[in-house]
């Protein structure tokens, strides 16, 4: 639990950042407002239009009494819409990092230099930002099967897939976060996914603190900035563990 806070605390430190330098931060705003409004949307309509597509995806509970039938359509609406979730969840962040390329690699490399030494000469680029982010949705579109499924269980399905949602969507945000540190670095795809293995606690914090303030209505247009900064502070942790697997 001492490295899933500490996780916790290093996107503290990147909120620290609004207060150091704001002008710098403030240019995430952009494109993450962008993207925020686009998925917003998106999930509006959803909201729109679940009823009916959980009556059409369970036309076997057409003949079932009237309690059960509604219990089975709300169990899969929730289950749906939680999905949905988790995918505008990585969608946000995979768009956002892509869009903003240029703002938010003059947070991460502000963040390197404030913390000694000279960022790293590698260029992460913006077709590595692009394979990365279908990556990055790719995986979140399994994590949202899997919440959608246990979602469907029974009365405790609902906070079992949500809980679900927001460890896996957590880790899957701090591994795309952390990458422009490590990448930088000359790290391949597999060796940050082993970095941040053997530290799964910190990573862990750091994610689901993440994903938590994302999911604050208008939180994850604020967070976005603290994220960037707060993950190179993470990536450097992890980089300077005694301990660490490259």
């Amino acid at each position: 639990m001492r490295e899933f806070a500490r996780g916790v605390g290093m996107l503290g430190r990147g909120f620290g950042y609004w207060r150091r330098r704001p002008g710098l931060m403030a240019l995430g705003l952009v494109p993450a407002a962008i993207v925020a409004l686009l998925l917003l949307g998106g999930l509006i309509a959803l909201g729109v239009y679940l009823p009916a597509i959980a009556e059409a995806a369970t036309p076997f509970a057409d003949g079932w009494p009237g309690l059960w039938a509604t219990v089975m359509r709300v169990a899969v609406g929730t289950a749906v819409f939680g999905a949905a979730l988790v995918i505008v969840a990585v969608s946000f962040t995979a768009l956002t990092l892509l869009v903003g390329e240029p703002f938010y690699e003059r947070i991460w490399v502000a963040v390197e230099r404030e913390l000694g030494g000279s960022p790293a000469d590698s260029a992460y680029g913006f077709w590595r930002g692009a394979l990365d982010g279908l990556i990055l949705v790719a995986r979140g579109v399994g994590v949202a099967i899997l919440a959608g499924l246990l979602g469907l269980i029974p009365v405790v399905g609902g906070v079992f897939g949500t809980v679900f949602g927001i460890l896996a969507t957590g880790w899957l945000v701090a591994d795309e976060l952390v990458s422009r540190a490590l990448t930088a670095r000359g790290m391949l795809p597999t060796q940050r996914r082993s970095l941040s293995r053997a530290h799964r606690a910190r990573v862990l914090g750091f994610g689901v603190a993440t994903q938590l303030c994302f999911m604050v209505p208008l939180g994850a247009v604020a967070t976005m900035p603290a994220a960037v900064a707060g993950s190179t502070v993470l990536a450097r942790s992890l980089l300077d563990a005694p301990d660490r697997t490259t």
